[in-house]
């Protein structure tokens, strides 16, 4: 059984590409002074990647301030996330891959100063992002709080970046965006049918003016709204999330009703995705989480 998560999420502006990670460490050192029960800090996408009031997101600027996994940057934040005692995602950073890719990829960073987990968004916003896609789902387990799935802006237009991600074990889907478009409105609906139709907690913390729509939320995994910024300026959403919830609603159904991860009787034919070249197998369908428990 996993213990209740208190997180803190963090809507803010982007700190300007070549500021010094101290502008960040005070930023984050007081959001954790100001909720001192926080045991996971989330940021924004590219929040230490800004280019410019408004954000221009130049493909050059990005190109250039790239940097490696296991570059002195990715070794600050680190170190911050020790000092901090807390589970830090600090956003996503422009990485520069081993043969020159660009990736936007998220980072998880341990109490005890360590990168415990990087994922690199695996659908860029085409055409208007310069990043090569990553190819690989990814959760992290967050030591007795339960486990966390990655996904980054544009990938919760996708179900199956979500559904994926469920199936691996995530308990909460930490979703880090830099919206600056109208659309910020659709995604709203999306982080809470994602939730719904998943089961799972979704964080979705976008960026604050000028740059981008704000409007942050956390919802359960019956779709309500825990927690939420209802405007583009600063702010900071701090909420526990019971984990165990999610237990009760895929026992209970949705709304005391639908059981998605229980659809499958034993041995009933599988489900061909001609789309995918693939099949649902009912014999593979239950979530990790789930089949933990069993």
């Amino acid at each position: 059984m996993s213990q209740p998560l208190p997180i803190l999420a963090v809507q803010s502006e982007p700190i300007a590409i070549g500021e010094p990670l101290s502008v960040f460490a005070t930023q984050a050192s007081d959001a954790v002074a100001a909720h001192p029960g926080t045991r996971l800090l989330v940021y924004p996408e590219l929040h230490l990647f800004g280019d410019g009031y408004p954000d221009q997101a130049r493909t050059e600027a990005l190109q250039e301030s790239a940097q490696p996994l296991d570059g002195p940057l990715v070794q600050e934040l680190a170190q911050l996330a020790g000092d901090l005692g807390v589970w830090l995602v600090p956003g996503s950073i422009c990485e520069r891959g081993p043969e020159g890719q660009l990736f936007n990829t998220a980072l998880v960073f341990s109490p005890q100063g360590e990168l415990e987990a990087s994922y690199r968004k695996i659908f860029p916003w085409r055409p208007y992002e310069p990043y090569d896609p990553g190819d690989s789902f990814v959760t992290v387990d967050l030591e007795g709080y339960g486990r966390a799935g990655l996904s980054i802006c544009y990938d919760a237009w996708f179900p199956e970046v979500t559904r994926q991600l469920a199936w691996l074990g995530a308990d909460v889907i930490l979703n880090v965006v830099k919206t600056t478009t109208e659309d910020r409105e659709h995604e709203l609906v999306l982080a809470r049918a994602n939730a719904i139709v998943n089961q799972v907690f979704i964080v979705s913390v976008n960026c604050a003016g000028p740059t981008g729509r704000g409007q942050s939320l956390i919802v359960d995994p019956e779709g309500a709204i825990l927690e939420s910024i209802d405007h583009d300026g600063t702010g900071m959403m701090a909420a526990t999330l019971d984990l165990s919830r999610i237990d009760y609603v895929r026992t209970h159904g949705t709304a005391g009703l639908n059981r998605m991860w229980s659809q499958f009787r034993a041995h009933e034919t599988p489900i061909e995705l001609p789309m995918y070249s693939g099949r649902i197998d009912p014999a593979t369908w239950t979530p990790a989480s789930t089949a933990r428990q069993d």
